[in-house]
């Protein structure tokens, strides 16, 4: 972090990155007096009795991020051309490095505290770039042509809705992608229905505009087919945004060629905080346009240098960690998920809801019972003498199972991030992705998280030597 601030040429830049070291320098110092404190609480008159003893340990990365949020209160109150130059360089810097470290070349970041943020502004550059006219005649251009946008079945929930709320767009406007119900994961879109779709709409008089493609499933961690939607979209001449945890993948040596190919998309939304543990970072969308007075109307750049400010906790952050630090943290999570999946393979009756173990840093599996003298393969088809409600009585008591099975984990390792849902196919999952809640803690620590929840869960479950589930 040193050599990076002896290198900055700008006096303005200079001066902050001397009073950087000396906050640095604080930090550190009041990290060494909290170790030696050795973990005593934090008791002072000063502090109103309800927040005495909840100040967290956020660590000296958290604490970058937040020193940020004051350095850009200072320097808002530079004189405007300081401002501009000094506000230009800190978005300039952060939008190449997240480029360079992401593999998308030429690209132009918008950064923004709701995540689904970026989403909404993408498609009003979709927008204005396929209806020339709507800048001046607004939303009657789109009464003859109804614009398209396409949501796989396995979005996160309220994605739509929150679309059409942003836009002034009616809920037809959204279309629906099912996801495979034959090949391929069933969390992951059905190309062919989605071709049929696109031709059933142009027929109709609309015009597919936009595409929301999965890089990791907000459930289950599944990564669509992007290369082949990236195909479809340019046929089509559709806007294909990709989004999802598995982005972060993109940041390491190896990457599956699946979520590889996000990396020619549209845009992708993505979200450092949390991958980093770091806190009151904003997320950023990466997008490729070459049209400023597009994307200006969009609101995804901004005259104002106070909105480009945005930047600024990120752009300290990445100094702080480097790339190796920045790529450590992204590893050692996909590998923390790579142990617990070899793991989970040797312990009877789980199974594990990942269709490619590569790509995923997301671990989703249940505990699941074969139904008396029924061949494994087929599990859940009925057998004789076992009636329809039979078979529901059998989920319904695993699904109770594997309920009560993640609480006692969550109980016994509450930082694990261990996570109990619902899916409609599958029935009650366990979910393990330690890139959303792993980031904050050394490494040895979450290492020792890990190696609890594969030793809880192997003694937790019947027919093992641990505790037995209630009956």
């Amino acid at each position: 972090m040193d050599a990076s601030l002896e290198k900055i040429a700008d006096p303005t830049l200079a001066e902050m990155g001397k009073n950087l070291k000396e906050a640095v320098k604080m930090l550190e110092d009041s990290q060494r007096r909290t170790e030696e404190e050795n973990g005593k609480k934090l008791i002072s008159g000063d502090i109103p009795g309800p927040l005495q003893g909840r100040i967290q340990n956020i660590g000296e990365q958290g604490h970058m991020a937040l020193l940020g949020h004051s350095l850009g209160a200072y320097i808002s109150t530079l004189d405007k051309e300081k401002l501009r130059k000094l506000t230009t360089r800190i978005l300039s810097d952060t939008t190449l490095w997240l480029c360079r470290i992401f593999r998308y070349e030429n690209g132009c970041a918008y950064f923004h505290e709701e995540e689904r943020e970026g989403l909404a502004k993408i498609c009003r550059l979709a927008i204005h770039s396929r209806y020339e006219d709507f800048v001046v005649d607004g939303f009657n251009v789109l009464y003859n042509k109804k614009p398209v946008i396409y949501l796989s079945a396995a979005a996160r929930p309220g994605l739509g809705q929150y679309l059409c709320n942003q836009l002034g767009l009616p809920f037809p406007c959204l279309c629906r992608v099912p996801c495979n119900t034959v090949f391929g994961s069933q969390h992951q879109m059905d190309v062919a229905f989605l071709e049929k779709l696109i031709k059933d709409d142009i027929e109709r008089g609309r015009l597919p505009l936009l595409l929301v493609a999965n890089a990791g499933t907000a459930a289950v961690g599944h990564t669509d087919k992007i290369g082949r939607l990236k195909e479809l979209c340019e046929q089509y001449g559709i806007w294909l945004h990709v989004e999802g945890v598995n982005l972060a993948t993109l940041a390491l040596g190896y990457v599956s060629s699946s979520v590889l190919a996000a990396a020619k998309c549209d845009s992708m939304t993505m979200t450092p905080g949390p991958w980093l543990g770091l806190p009151a970072v904003p997320a950023v969308t990466l997008y490729k346009h070459d049209d400023p007075a597009l994307t200006l109307v969009a609101g995804l750049t901004s005259n104002k240098p106070t909105d480009k400010l945005r930047a600024l906790p990120l752009w300290l952050s990445l100094q702080y960690l480097g790339l190796d630090g920045f790529v450590e943290r992204i590893k050692h999570a996909c590998q923390l998920s790579q142990r617990l999946q070899e793991s989970l393979k040797k312990v009877n009756y789980i199974k594990i809801l990942v269709e490619d173990e590569l790509s995923s840093p997301v671990v989703v599996f249940r505990f699941f019972q074969e139904l008396p003298g029924s061949d494994p393969v087929f599990k859940a088809v009925p057998v004789p003498n076992m009636t329809p409600s039979g078979v529901g009585r059998e989920r319904h008591s695993c699904d109770a199972l594997n309920r009560w099975l993640g609480e006692q984990l969550k109980q016994l390792v509450p930082a694990s991030g261990l996570t109990v849902m619902d899916l409609e196919a599958e029935g009650t999952c366990l979910r393990f992705s330690p890139l959303m809640t792993a980031a904050g803690w050394s490494h040895c620590g979450t290492t020792t998280r890990y190696d609890c929840v594969r030793s809880r869960l192997t003694t937790r479950l019947p027919g093992s030597t641990g505790e037995q589930a209630p009956p």
